[in-house]
């Protein structure tokens, strides 16, 4: 993230939360390796048609990057998701995301967190969650094109809830899929 972008990590554009259930034993879980090595065809089937294209990359400094491509509403979001944390049940990723609007590129920062806990029955619940904060250059556009923050936040959380609500439940699959074929190896 660039150190002239300025977060306004007190205002919450959008956050949403959902849950799924995953069958396979946490033991085989590893959702840093499923994300960091997520094959662009398997992301694109997570969300259809939202999902465009994905892949991975690192910082400069190193560290692992997942740069995700995809439509939130009328937005199409390019997301440089740096892992804050990276490990098998809990990924914790930073995106400064590049967002093109009806009105032009933008930019906002999207926290992404995904973990899994044990039921205790032989499943996993998944956890993903998506947490939107607007950057001043987010709040500048927004109102030299005559749209509120509460506007745009009204619209970016309808549109982020309804895309968490329908990608939960595949990238769950996903998962679940990626930790039984390493399971069978």
């Amino acid at each position: 993230m660039s150190t002239e972008t300025k977060i306004l990590s007190a205002k919450i554009l959008s956050a949403s939360t959902e849950t799924a259930t995953i069958q396979a034993p946490l033991a085989a879980i590893d959702i840093a390796d499923w994300l960091l090595h997520l094959p662009d065809k398997e992301y694109q089937r997570c969300a259809p048609p939202d999902h465009k294209a994905a892949g991975y990359t690192t910082t400069d400094d190193g560290r692992p990057m997942s740069i995700n491509v995809e439509m939130i509403g009328t937005g199409l979001v390019v997301q440089h998701y740096v892992a804050e944390i990276a490990e098998k049940q809990h990924c914790h990723m930073v995106s400064l995301s590049d967002v093109l609007t009806p009105h032009g590129w933008t930019t906002v920062q999207v926290v992404w967190d995904l973990s899994v806990k044990d039921n205790s029955d032989g499943t996993l619940t998944y956890t993903n969650s998506a947490t939107s904060h607007p950057t001043a250059e987010f709040m500048d556009f927004n109102e030299k094109n005559g749209v509120t923050f509460e506007e745009a936040a009204a619209a970016r959380q309808a549109a982020s809830s309804d895309h968490n609500r329908r990608e939960t439940p595949l990238f769950a699959a996903s998962i679940g899929r990626h930790a039984l074929a390493k399971a069978a190896k």
